[in-house]
């Protein structure tokens, strides 16, 4: 599963919890999977945070003038 079809499970998910119909059972099972679904989601958008700073550190490093002049 990727970022994009967990956040679209989950939006239906949510759709599905504010039916009049839908059972308490229900909502609990879709309320769990939800659950899942957000952790998830969090985690990758942590994975994708660290790797945007490695990259923001790498640009932002200070250049060695001996590698300038070589150029």
């Amino acid at each position: 599963m990727n970022f994009e079809n967990a956040l679209s499970e989950l939006e239906s998910l949510v759709v599905s919890m504010e039916e009049d119909n839908t059972s308490l059972e229900k909502s609990l099972l879709l309320y769990s999977r939800g659950v899942e679904l957000v952790k998830f989601c969090q985690n990758h958008i942590s994975k994708a945070e660290q790797t945007i700073k490695i990259l923001e550190e790498e640009l932002l490093k200070p250049v060695d003038s001996d590698k300038i002049e070589e150029l």
